[in-house]
């Protein structure tokens, strides 16, 4: 993984963190840590508690849920400049993790420890302001998702994610990984996928669904 240039410096980069007066930015510097986890690596799960605050400088973390039936739902993705609101969340209540976070790529982040992101709620309005700013912010994410599961139609969101997640036109990921990404099961994944297809949206190989007319999967997508 490329190194990071002057990482002791990463507080620079987070909104909020860089006009901390310099008593506080030297105590973030010497006790907490730059680290590196490979793609794949499960940061946390289901029952255990948080002993760091992450902050995230490269990569992209994706935040799930497994229900009692064994189906998988994302919740939200934390990319480079953001903190996890869910380990926030368990941070402030003392509480375990009721869902995980798996690194979709490599990633590099600041991790805070817990006695002093402790320390610094208490003490530092400045650091707290940032952790509640975010807080705030990602709240409102959720809330959309949780919106959009129960109120909009699947064939507009289907159609929302696959140009959202698209490169160069083409999105590489299952119908499972779709259905996880959308909150709903497989079956009704592959229904959609092949209007989609029969209506000349689309063309699907195994585990990849390339855009063939744009125009016509957007329209849908703005309804």
């Amino acid at each position: 993984m490329p190194a990071i240039a002057e990482e002791h410096s990463w507080i620079d980069r987070f909104d909020g963190l860089s006009s901390l007066e310099p008593r506080i930015r030297d105590l973030l510097t010497a006790r907490s840590q730059v680290i590196r986890l490979a793609e794949g690596t499960t940061i946390f799960g289901p029952g255990k508690s948080p002993d760091h605050l992450l902050l995230l400088l490269q990569g992209t973390v994706r935040v799930q849920q497994l229900s009692e039936s064994g189906r998988e739902v994302v919740l939200y993705r934390v990319t480079a400049g953001e903190s996890c609101v869910l380990t926030t969340a368990c941070m402030l209540a003392y509480e375990d993790y009721a869902a995980e976070g798996i690194a979709e790529t490599d990633i590099v982040a600041a991790a805070i420890p817990r006695a002093v992101f402790d320390d610094l709620i208490a003490s530092s309005k400045e650091f707290r302001n940032f952790v509640f700013r975010a807080y705030s912010r990602r709240i409102t994410d959720l809330f959309h998702v949780i919106e959009d599961i129960a109120f909009r139609r699947m064939d507009i969101r289907l159609a929302q994610k696959i140009i959202e997640r698209a490169d160069a036109g083409v999105l590489k990921a299952t119908h499972a990984q779709l259905a996880a990404e959308l909150g709903t099961a497989r079956e009704v994944i592959s229904r959609q996928l092949a209007e989609f297809q029969r209506r000349g949206w689309v063309a699907q190989s195994r585990g990849t669904v390339e855009i063939l007319d744009c125009a016509g999967l957007r329209k849908l997508a703005e309804t």
